[in-house]
């Protein structure tokens, strides 16, 4: 029999491997694989010896490296642009929670916004060999044959939130349009007539529809655009408040602004504050994706809550439909979830609104 492995004093115990188990029993890595898979081939005295030593020795079977062996695993990976603030936090949470019902763990990658990073990413998790990829787009990613090879080995690929614009996918997204419309539709019930809009990256879908029912919502009250008043940004607290300073520039005064996230909304208000301006009393406010600061804030800000576990738990739910019909013809799924308005003081002029 050979030694055991030597352990530096203070240090936690090495892991036990096949190979550990092999050499003690001398014996191959075959028959030990098979003893303990309780295989046909090996004998009742061989096993017996195998499991004793392996009880003895605290061995832990690396369950990962046997599926990747077989070509396959237990594995969900998920891309998300970043895993700060409430949204793709609760997004991976519901995820979590649907794949583990299913019998499947989460490797969790973060692009930070860069496609670059993101096609390194997808690369990673199909060298795991992921049974399936759920994807939210970096800000920048406009062009997507780096999904090409997931579709081409067979990989289920499912977007949520944010997905490839003109293309043919399954995904799970928010009606961010809808949102939208409530949240200009609100601050237009108040009073408010000469509303901003905080504009995210054109090329996103989520940024496109939310545009969309700004508009929307102008429109029913017969209310022609204003295209100094809509200002395209990445959405940073940064840039909403350098947008909140161009709008105050302007001869004609906005009495609201609509952004497309909360942390430009969050700029918009420190700039307001800072100025001496009153909200919502001077300009109302509001913003998208209900992030946890909204609520803390002063005043507090209205937002559009995205339904963000049901989202992540939709997407699991989609990608097990597709796994169950590997070989099924390509047919686009989508599930829409429908948004909900969160109305706090930043918006509330009158009196008597309740909370939406």
């Amino acid at each position: 029999m050979g030694s055991p492995k030597k352990q530096t004093p203070g240090a936690a115990p090495p892991a036990v491997s096949m190979a550990d188990l092999a050499r003690e029993l001398g014996v191959s890595m075959t028959t030990i694989s098979r003893a303990l898979s309780d295989h046909h081939s090996i004998g009742a005295a061989t096993k017996q010896r195998v499991l004793k030593l392996a009880k003895k020795l605290n061995y832990q079977p690396n369950h990962l490296a046997a599926a990747l062996r077989k070509g396959q695993s237990r594995l969900l990976g998920v891309v998300v642009p970043y895993i700060e603030g409430k949204f793709f936090p609760s997004v991976i949470q519901g995820i979590e929670q649907a794949a583990s019902k299913a019998g499947f763990s989460v490797i969790v990658c973060q692009s930070h916004e860069d496609v670059q990073l993101e096609r390194r990413n997808v690369e990673t998790l199909l060298n795991a060999q992921v049974a399936g990829v759920l994807v939210s787009l970096a800000r920048n990613t406009q062009d997507y044959h780096h999904f090409d090879k997931v579709r081409s080995r067979g990989v289920p690929l499912v977007f949520f939130d944010r997905i490839p614009a003109g293309e043919q996918v399954n995904s799970v997204v928010l009606n961010d349009r809808e949102g939208a419309f409530q949240s200009t539709r609100h601050l237009l019930e108040q009073g408010c007539r000469r509303i901003a809009h905080l504009a995210g990256p054109a090329h996103l879908n989520i940024y496109q529809h939310r545009r969309q029912g700004y508009l929307d919502a102008l429109a029913t009250y017969s209310i022609a655009p204003d295209e100094s008043l809509i200002i395209r940004s990445d959405m940073s607290l940064e840039e909403g408040a350098q947008a909140m300073r161009q709008l105050l520039a302007l001869a004609n005064p906005i009495d609201a602004v609509f952004a497309a996230g909360d942390s430009a909304i969050l700029g918009a208000l420190q700039v307001l504050k800072a100025q001496g301006i009153r909200v919502p009393q001077d300009i109302a406010l509001a913003g998208f994706s209900n992030e946890f600061f909204t609520a803390i804030t002063e005043p507090q800000l209205t937002s559009v809550d995205q339904r963000c576990e049901e989202m992540g738990q939709a997407a699991v739910r989609l990608f097990l439909e597709l796994a169950a019909t590997p070989d099924a013809p390509f047919v686009q799924r989508q599930v829409v979830l429908q948004p909900e308005l969160f109305v706090r003081e930043s918006s509330r002029q009158g009196e008597g609104v309740g909370l939406g």
